[in-house]
């Protein structure tokens, strides 16, 4: 909308005011056109989930009303979640719709549940009331226990004040909602459905045979005390080895695939602006006009230049083809922005997240009294960092070298102390010799004003020696009587942090380099030299994004933490059992494998393309699986305890816990998977974001689900033999 407001005021001052001056003003650069594609993308993402998983309760089901029914719950479900976004005062946007779709297949689940067991009571031959009825009181409680489980999991980062909270606020505010309005879908809409409109009294389940095998193979793997000890000692130790074999650097936010090239060059200090022109931006502007007139296959739309004091000459432009921005930034760092005499320059990806936090950038402040000393460390830490990360951006603020013109004003205290003044008053002087001195403010009733005071302009040193001040005491004093003026060099801006004078390497490591491990290699290769180069009173501090993936990364593993243990508090009081629970519990670092297994597979696919980098976007991927996973074994743990409250041996409760919720799992497993493998597999604009998301939660539930099934009943069936032998005796007795 802002934009849109935007283009229709240039378009009117184009028209009007422009046209009569006889300029045109254009546009070269606009975020919309990347979030519009990207939203699109995300839309016909979320669109293909709905069909995948559809078609998937079709296979399972094989009735077309009965599958009508469940994939009732999507458009429902998403429109109770439009309808809280909207009085959370949320936007649609990429994260939020990447929610909508990632929730698509979730919210099938509870729907899921409760009619499977809706069919298993009419096989079982009662009418199509009586089957609603008690299909959905059955699994009402482990139900709630799920859709408790999988909201609760936000909490904990939803309320993070840093990045990752306001990242996930949106995606948790989306999956929340629709899974809550899934669960009041499940237990009012869809029995009232099922009971009208599926007819007849018993249905068939033409996959029976494959759920009894599967049981009874997982029985027979179960079935001796050895077997499950070892299948209890493999799947609980494994997974923390693999973790810890496996686990991926951290990166901090994706680098987003704008078509937008942004550049700069580091010239010579006090090159003039005539100059500047001349033989520095007229030769880019020769270099790439075979770029804009169609001689070179790499063509560009359109590109800008501009420079700045203490900034230095930037560039930036867009390419015709999205898909060969990574060809040309190639071009401009070999071609382009090269062979210039003394000038530094780097061409890169503009980042979609900006600011010092947001992009790739690792700041390496050196602080010290001396600058001098501060100049010889940069030096040292510059050509470290080009040595040991080769093909990173290291970008001094300010220069390395004192070679910009300075002028000096060194005080006389003496002489300013004898005409009435100070330091500080002094100061003011200056101040206002040069850009200008802020006095206060002027109020006239409406707006505040500035009052600065500015002198006239001086274009020597000489001429600014022989300003005339009029002093306290009366009399007229030049600035070269009050002060000693020197010619010198030096930096082309004084950079203080913390009040402290500072040199900084603003270091950018290769997209396909995480943030993490290029930290690391800062750490042990960088900072030796860099230190060895300081004076004793220097210091080193690390920021930028550096400074955000660290306090990232903590907040992230306490959330993590924090999310098991409610979790756990959670099921013991839907379960009120902390035994129970624990098993549950115990089904986690499976699906953690997972995540990383399949992270680490779509990484090696995309390896041409850059990878994909275990970002703060995918580490919320594995909070959200914390959630999901826990779902299917709360369905057999409740099951199992159910029939043995109703009086069936230890292993008959597991084997009818297995056979009757076999089906139901894999139904709401493989529609929740089918629904998020377009946001996974399927590339385009915006799809940086959201896939790795993507790939931790299918991985994750994928080997969760295959190893729950025996780990699980494994766990259940402890004690199995001796429970068998307490029984007869106790009857005898």
């Amino acid at each position: 909308d802002v934009l849109d407001q935007v283009r229709a005021e240039v378009a009117d001052l184009n028209a009007n005011e422009l046209a009569r001056a006889g300029l045109v003003m254009e546009q070269n650069y606009d975020e919309s056109d990347y979030v519009n594609a990207s939203i699109s993308m995300v839309r016909n993402n979320l669109l293909l989930g709905m069909a995948l998983a559809i078609g998937v309760l079709w296979w399972f089901l094989r009735k077309f009303r009965a599958t009508l029914i469940v994939a009732l719950s999507i458009p429902l479900c998403l429109f109770a979640a439009f309808l809280v976004m909207n009085a959370a005062g949320r936007t649609l946007n990429i994260i939020s719709l990447a929610g909508l779709a990632f929730a698509t297949g979730m919210v099938l689940d509870a729907a899921i549940v409760v009619l499977e067991n809706i069919f298993r009571q009419r096989e079982a031959g009662r009418s199509g009331n009586d089957a609603s009825e008690r299909g959905t009181v059955q699994v009402w409680g482990a139900l709630l226990a799920s859709t408790a489980t999988t909201i609760a999991i936000f909490m904990p980062v939803v309320f993070l004040k840093d990045e990752a909270g306001q990242l996930f606020s949106d995606l948790a505010i989306t999956i929340s909602a629709a899974v809550a309005a899934s669960l009041l879908v499940a237990v009012t809409v869809l029995p009232c459905a099922a009971a009208n409109w599926i007819k007849g009294e018993a249905i068939e389940d033409i996959h029976r045979e494959w759920w009894r095998w599967t049981t009874n193979h997982i029985m027979k793997w179960t079935d001796t005390a050895r077997k499950r000890w070892t299948w209890i000692a493999v799947l609980t130790v494994a997974p923390f080895v693999l973790v810890m074999l496996l686990k991926p650097a951290a990166d901090y936010l994706p680098e987003g695939k704008q078509n937008w090239i942004s550049g700069f060059m580091i010239a010579p200090p006090g090159l003039g602006v005539e100059t500047s022109k001349r033989e520095l931006m007229g030769v880019i502007d020769k270099r790439l006009e075979k770029h804009m007139n169609g001689e070179h296959p790499l063509q560009l739309d359109n590109y800008y230049m501009g420079s700045s004091p203490g900034f230095g000459t930037f560039i930036g432009g867009k390419a015709s083809d999205p898909d060969q921005v990574e060809e040309l930034i190639g071009v401009f760092n070999s071609e382009i922005l090269t062979g210039i005499p003394d000038t530094l320059g780097f061409a890169s990806r503009a980042p979609l997240f900006g600011g010092i936090r947001g992009g790739r950038q690792i700041n390496l402040d050196l602080q010290a009294d001396s600058f001098e000393s501060l100049l010889t460390a940069g030096r040292a830490g510059f050509f470290k960092v080009m040595e040991v990360l080769p093909g990173s951006n290291v970008r001094p603020l300010p220069g390395l070298e004192l070679a910009e013109p300075e002028l000096r004003l060194v005080p006389d205290d003496r002489r300013i102390a004898e005409v009435g003044w100070n330091r500080s008053r002094m100061a003011t002087i200056v101040r206002a010799l040069g850009d200008g001195a802020f006095l206060g403010e002027y109020f006239d009733g409406n707006r505040r004003y500035n009052v600065v005071m500015r002198a006239e302009q001086w274009f020597t040193p000489e001429e600014l020696a022989s300003v005339p001040v009029a002093t306290p005491s009366g009399e007229i004093q030049t600035i070269g009587e009050l002060a000693q003026l020197v010619r010198t060099a030096g930096p082309t801006q004084i950079r203080r942090v913390d009040r402290k004078r500072t040199l900084t390497l603003a270091i950018t490591p290769p997209a396909e380099l995480a943030i993490e491990e290029a930290l690391d290699i800062v750490r042990e290769q960088v900072l030796p030299d860099v230190y060895a180069a300081l004076p004793q009173d220097g210091t080193i501090k690390l920021r930028g994004t550096a400074e955000a993936l660290d306090e990232a990364l903590k907040s992230m593993s306490g959330s993590f933490g924090l999310a098991i243990v409610i979790l756990y508090l959670l099921i013991s009081a839907l379960f009120r059992s902390f035994k129970d629970s624990l098993l549950v519990i115990m089904t986690i670092p499976m699906a953690t494998v997972g995540g990383i297994i399949s992270l680490r597979l779509v990484d090696l696919a995309l390896t041409a393309n850059g990878g994909q980098q275990m970002d703060l976007l995918t580490m919320i991927g594995f909070v959200i699986l914390l959630g999901l996973v826990v779902n299917n074994a709360i369905l057999l743990v409740y099951r199992a305890r159910d029939a043995e409250r109703e009086g069936m041996s230890r292993r008959d409760a597991v084997e009818s816990a297995v056979r009757l919720r076999l089906r139901p799992i894999l139904m709401s497993t493989m529609t929740s998977i089918f629904g998020m493998l377009p946001l996974m597999l399927i590339p385009g604009s915006g799809s940086e974001l959201y896939r790795g998301m993507a790939a931790v939660i299918v991985g994750g539930m994928l080997v969760s689900t295959l190893f729950t099934l025996v780990l699980l009943p494994s766990l259940l069936r402890m004690n199995e033999e001796r429970k068998m032998v307490m029984v007869p005796s106790t009857r005898t007795a």
